[in-house]
């Protein structure tokens, strides 16, 4: 992001995340100090996130994700989040408090590579608690460390954590008169809505040399919550001689995620992952890969026969 408009929004992130902090204060956890440049940008993640226009991982970093969101905001609403921020109320984190579910949920503690080992197992759940909290609440592990650094996964428990608003892997009527737009260049996904205006933006991972994006007007046909991923080796021109068709586990560490979006062009879907920091930044098979939040947000608005256009 350009360094002009961070010395612009400092000042402002500031404020937005030390009320954050001073709300922690009272009611959790004390969130650890955080340097102007983290702390400004966590704050535009988060606003950006709130607002429907993903930054991907929350990381406090930044980062080409963050800049494409921040200028798909700015110049769909036309504003500056500068000023939005200055008057915003909501702060960039709050407490939460770890409950005896999240304590107890299971985890795959070893994710093995190979897709044969994969689809031996009875599940590809979470490898850690803070995996999975890293993701209910679009933040990265090593964010959460930051913010949590004597964090204790237990019932009761008090942590800091985005504000973000947490989406639910319900099941969700189509929003009618949507469409969905990728952009190969942009490494976006779009969604529009029936008066040409952007509810939704998100970075993607789409195509590579070896698997292009395919270029054109397809529909979507189903959409499928922790899927089971078809594995066929056929598909991968980088798959392992020795390996056969297998039907891999769900779980939101399968190869595609939380959630499967199947479209009218054969063998290819929208989908989530389980590396949420590579979207964005690294090819696929051809696929479109959003962060399993992402992917989650998309899934409650489409439904079969929601247009999708890959774009150049």
């Amino acid at each position: 992001m350009e360094c002009r408009l961070f010395r612009t929004i400092a000042t402002v992130a500031l404020v937005v995340f030390g009320a954050g902090v001073e709300a922690q204060r009272a009611q959790g956890p004390k969130a650890p100090a955080a340097s102007g440049e983290r702390a400004e940008v966590l704050a535009v993640q988060v606003f950006l996130d709130r607002a429907g226009f993903s930054p991907g991982e929350i990381d406090g970093a930044g980062g080409a994700n963050t800049e494409r969101a921040l200028a798909a905001f700015e110049r769909e609403k036309g504003a500056r989040v500068a000023d939005l921020l200055a008057s915003a109320a909501d702060p960039a984190t709050i407490a939460y408090t770890i409950t005896a579910e999240d304590a107890s949920a299971p985890v795959v503690k070893a994710i093995p590579e190979d897709m044969m080992a994969k689809a031996g197992l009875k599940r590809l759940d979470y490898s850690s608690h803070l995996e999975m909290l890293g993701e209910r609440f679009h933040a990265s592990p090593a964010l959460l460390r930051r913010l949590n650094p004597r964090l204790r996964i237990a019932p009761g428990e008090p942590m800091v954590v985005p504000n973000v608003k947490v989406v639910s892997d319900a099941e969700s009527k189509p929003v009618p008169g949507i469409s969905v737009r990728v952009s190969k260049s942009e490494s976006s996904l779009s969604v529009i809505d029936a008066d040409g205006k952007v509810i939704m933006h998100a970075p993607v991972t789409s195509g590579s040399e070896h698997d292009p994006l395919p270029i054109g007007p397809w529909t979507i046909t189903a959409v499928a919550r922790n899927p089971r991923f078809n594995y066929n080796p056929d598909l991968f021109w980088d798959a392992d001689p020795a390996h056969a068709k297998a039907k891999i586990p769900p779980g939101p560490n399968s190869p595609v995620g939380a959630v499967w979006i199947d479209i009218s062009k054969p063998h290819y879907g929208i989908h989530g992952t389980p590396e949420p920091s590579a979207v964005g930044h690294t090819a696929s098979h051809g696929c479109v890969r959003l962060t399993n939040c992402d992917a989650l947000r998309l899934a409650a608005m489409v439904g079969k026969g929601t247009p999708v256009e890959f774009v150049e």
